[in-house]
């Protein structure tokens, strides 16, 4: 009993021995990865051990962590898409720092906004220009949206700094209706103007992972809307990126602008991003952005004249056509003369439509006007007035009343187009403008 007790006892110390061993062997490698160029934390990149499948990824603020049983020294692999790889032969276990420089590896960037398939850039059924999160920092534009014009096949109509369109086939508009974006698979064109204005609604530069443009029509995937192509623009998720970001911009306006007396203006942005998830079941992200500029002001009153393209004198109080440079809605102009014959020409034809067929013999008191224009001017010249004179408010009550009582309100409205026309210079002939609004 003694020998089978002292060796239980001794088997016990063994294993715990073992155990103690075994544990001692596992280390912990931690350490940090950054970009080369701009010294800034890269999330997301893998780090695993050469020929094993132990590793890890770094987080928000590129650090990694990962437990071992590998013995010192081992090489470790660094990749992230868009930087080129670095294996390193490590001999400590913490305090690793690596730092990735910019490569492009052709046809190797996935895709999965195309066919909806995840997918080779290369293999694509349609022609793809793609923005990754890495190329989102180094770009040299206030904002990811601003960058698009760089892309290839792009054409953006400027209305202001927060309004840009986006053409990449056919003519450009100030608001592009054949044009298709996306965030995050959803539509984000302006009710009721069936446009996407610009990114007013969009992401800021903080929540922006990847953005891919279609130049060419994507109608097949993305309906009808798509004939002049596709923006799709895609979110972090709060699963891969965690944690509270900001992210503050400042700049100048109106430099030597003389033009518009505006002077320096200061330029600001404010973007906020706040992430978080629990066991990646669960979680949740929130972002803000403040802009805050000064584009251009609207203060040219001066008048122009659209027939010469030149500027003229004059204001609204003494021009009738007035075009202010920057009043708006003042652009449409008609001649009052061309106006009044219009006019009178529909009323003539409606009155005669709404009586017998020509030819019935007529008389003042038959109710019968085939020719209404003829017939006021033969009452007229019966009640004395002269073919080129206005008859007064008398003489019109009294023709008026030689005329059947259910055509008495139509004629009424007419006449003042016709004695407008009866009377050289009453109307005169001169183009005028809509007030429009500053």
């Amino acid at each position: 009993m003694n020998k089978i007790f002292t060796k239980v006892i001794f088997m016990l110390v063994v294993l715990l021995v073992t155990g103690v061993a075994v544990h001692a062997q596992s280390i912990v490698v931690s350490g940090a990865v950054t970009d080369k160029l701009t010294k800034e934390p890269i999330p997301g990149v893998s780090v695993t051990i050469k020929g094993k499948t132990v590793g890890s990824s770094t987080d928000t603020k590129g650090q990694f962590s990962f437990s071992t049983t590998e013995s010192l020294p081992f090489t470790i692999v660094v990749s992230y898409i868009g930087f080129t790889t670095v294996e390193r032969e490590v001999t400590s276990k913490t305090g690793l720092l690596f730092e990735l420089e910019s490569g492009a590896i052709l046809g190797q960037e996935v895709v999965i906004s195309a066919s909806r398939t995840p997918e080779r850039i290369l293999e694509s059924p349609v022609s793809i220009e793609r923005i990754s999160a890495a190329q989102l920092k180094e770009l040299p534009a206030p904002s990811f949206y601003d960058a698009l014009t760089n892309l290839k096949g792009v054409e953006m109509s400027t209305q202001s700094l927060t309004f840009r369109s986006v053409n990449t086939r056919g003519f450009n508009a100030n608001g592009n209706v054949r044009f298709n974006q996306y965030i995050d698979g959803m539509d984000n064109q302006a009710p009721g103007l069936n446009f996407s204005v610009g990114n007013i609604v969009g992401l800021t530069d903080l929540d922006v992972d990847n953005v891919e443009l279609l130049p060419g029509a994507a109608s097949a995937l993305y309906g009808a809307g798509g004939i002049n192509g596709t923006l799709l623009m895609t979110s972090k998720n709060p699963y891969q990126y965690q944690g509270a970001s900001f992210q503050y911009k400042a700049g100048i306006n109106h430099v030597d602008d003389n033009a518009t007396n505006q002077g320096i203006q200061e330029f600001k942005e404010l973007s906020v991003r706040l992430a978080k998830s629990w066991n990646n079941k669960f979680g949740f992200k929130t972002s803000f952005g403040f802009l805050q500029a000064k584009d251009w002001a609207a203060t040219d009153t001066r008048n122009f004249d659209r027939t010469s393209r030149q500027l003229k004198g004059g204001d609204r109080s003494n021009d009738p056509n007035y075009d202010g440079v920057n009043v708006y809605g003042d652009e449409i102009s008609q001649n009052m003369i061309n106006v009044a014959q219009s006019v009178n020409a529909a009323n003539i034809a409606g009155i005669n439509a709404a009586t017998t067929p020509a030819g019935t013999p007529v008389t003042p008191t038959s109710g019968l006007i085939p020719n209404i224009q003829a017939q006021l001017n033969a009452i007229f010249g019966g009640l004395g007035v002269a073919s080129n004179a206005a008859p007064s408010a008398a003489q019109q009550a009294t023709a008026l009343s030689l005329l059947p009582a259910a055509l008495r309100p139509t004629v009424q409205a007419y006449l003042p187009f016709y004695v407008g026309l009866r009377v050289p210079g009453l109307i005169p002939n001169q183009f005028v403008s809509r007030t429009g609004y500053a």
